[in-house]
């Protein structure tokens, strides 16, 4: 049986954008394929389009596309796992440290991480809800969305209404 090659995971980044999206890491068919959030049953690209934050759905491989938008991607860890949930703590608070570090270098309007749990776990928060929080990185609000992932239970509907209070509360800044 041969091994996957795996391949490096970019992020997508710029100063200036609107939003930077963070997943918690990359899944198996994103290493395989070196594009974020590129596994089949993965929703990111579909919500974020029906969310108004681009005008077509765009494919794993267009992701740089996204910096036409004002968007960009990247993520808390970038050791690739089948699930979220094989990553340890210390992975996630490392991840966190690094996070507000290109965040205070980028300074996007906001950070959407993707995941209450890998939320919690990264900037040792005991109590999350979804949406804005409390806390900002220099002049960037962070917000907390669902994460996209196949695995998660919310409905398509439920993740698109989500995003799309962000991508609002952005227009409302004139951003």
């Amino acid at each position: 049986m041969s091994e996957i090659t795996e391949q490096p995971i970019s992020d997508i980044l710029a100063p200036g954008l609107r939003v930077v999206f963070c997943g918690i890491n990359p899944g198996k068919s994103s290493a395989h394929t070196g594009f974020h959030f590129a596994h089949p049953g993965n929703r990111f690209w579909k919500t974020i389009w029906q969310a108004g934050f681009t005008v077509l759905q765009l494919k794993p491989e267009q992701e740089q596309r996204l910096l036409e938008t004002g968007c960009g991607i990247t993520m808390l860890v970038e050791r690739p796992t089948v699930q979220a949930t094989e990553l340890s703590a210390l992975e996630l608070r490392d991840g966190g440290k690094a996070l507000i570090e290109k965040i205070q270098h980028y300074q996007p309007v906001a950070l959407a991480v993707l995941g209450k749990e890998a939320f919690k776990r990264a900037f040792r928060q005991s109590k999350v809800e979804w949406g804005r929080q409390e806390m900002t990185i220099g002049d960037t609000e962070v917000w907390v969305l669902p994460n996209p992932s196949g695995l998660n239970r919310a409905s398509q509907e439920q993740m698109v209404a989500a995003y799309q209070e962000l991508d609002s509360a952005l227009a409302l800044r004139g951003r």
